[in-house]
């Protein structure tokens, strides 16, 4: 089964048929416009050889070689060789077929290379040719157009590998951070820092391999990066984490919310000695999730017009651009500076798993 699916697909194989096709047609065209049958199908088993001859002779000599470059020499070498293969086809019906010149003419006393009967064979081999050279083109643009869009995949989906091995990295570099700070305290709470350390491996290495994991999957990745966020800061980090709708069933693109998340952190606990107030929201509705972070600003670089400016890091722009290349243009990203808090809105389409 397997080797006639194999077989099928090979272009010998789809030249034939289309050659069998043809013919069959022209024979049953030509034997009712005669009302003979016979002699149509000697007539198109004289013709068919010189078919195929000039057909092929044009897609896979002619037009490779002179077009676009030099179309004139490609005009006047298709007309003359169409015109050669003309006259070989009279001959060859005149010798093996039959002798009446231009039997579909009503005209009389032809002779053999009449300029009718010539023009009448010569349009006929442009018509085949046209035909071959329509279909030539036909299936040369459709995988060309293949090829391009999967050029795009294979080009999307490098892009997106390489955004999100430059997320992981930085991830885990602020991780280990926290994990080396409660070390370097002797405190007893370092081994369960190292259970959730390997629980947000475990989901960075094998989970966001895929496309898409499910909601529930990432929403409990971010809460092991807040449980070991809030070992960090202790009881001066107050996270509101708040999840609303039906999250079951839903997928989303691995490792998308937390750069929001961990932005929050960077420019949130900048004020030393100060409570942390984060909120995160997650809420699914209409088969969207509406997810915003929000965290106190804290002061940054001065810029030259006198504004506070905030460099929010690599992960958080590799996002915006897995965003961007996702979603294309059915999502929305607001990053909001207030007076003293920093508000970002993201809202993107789910789907179901």
């Amino acid at each position: 089964m397997q080797g006639a699916l194999n077989l099928a697909k090979k272009p010998i194989v789809h030249h034939t048929i289309f050659w069998l096709v043809y013919f069959t047609f022209n024979w049953i065209r030509w034997g009712s416009y005669f009302d003979d049958y016979a002699y149509s199908f000697q007539s198109n088993l004289v013709e068919f050889p010189l078919h195929i001859v000039i057909v092929y002779f044009n897609i896979y000599f002619l037009m490779p070689r002179l077009i676009p470059k030099r179309l004139t020499w490609y005009v006047i070498l298709l007309i003359l060789s169409t015109l050669i293969v003309s006259f070989v086809r009279i001959i060859l019906t005149y010798l093996f077929v039959t002798t009446d010149i231009y039997k579909e003419s009503s005209l009389e006393d032809l002779s053999l290379f009449n300029f009718n009967y010539v023009a009448a064979t010569f349009i006929g081999e442009i018509y085949v040719v046209a035909i071959g050279t329509a279909i030539k083109v036909t299936g040369d643009w459709i995988n060309f157009k293949n090829k391009t869009t999967e050029l795009q995949k294979v080009n999307l989906e490098t892009e997106l590998a390489f955004l999100k091995s430059q997320i992981q990295p930085h991830f885990f570099f602020n991780t280990l951070n926290n994990l080396y700070s409660l070390t370097l305290d002797k405190s007893n709470k370092a081994p369960y820092t190292v259970l959730k350390l390997s629980e947000l491996m475990s989901y960075v290495i094998y989970d966001a391999k895929q496309k898409t994991v499910p909601l529930v999957n990432e929403i409990k990745h971010i809460q092991n990066y807040l449980d070991l966020e809030m070992l960090r800061y202790g009881e001066r980090l107050n996270v509101d984490l708040e999840i609303s709708g039906d999250i079951e069933g839903k997928v989303i693109p691995p490792v998308l919310l937390l750069p929001f998340i961990e932005n929050s952190f960077k420019h949130g606990t900048r004020l030393i000695g100060q409570d942390i107030p984060i909120l995160i929201s997650l809420n699914v509705s209409d088969g969207r999730l509406t997810f915003i972070t929000e965290n106190n600003k804290s002061p940054g670089p001065i810029a030259d017009n006198g504004l506070q400016t905030y460099n929010h890091g690599v992960g958080l722009q590799n996002t915006k651009r897995r965003l961007k290349l996702i979603f294309e243009e059915d999502y929305s990203l607001d990053l909001i500076e207030g007076e003293e808090k920093y508000r970002t809105i993201l809202n993107i389409p789910l789907n179901e798993n």
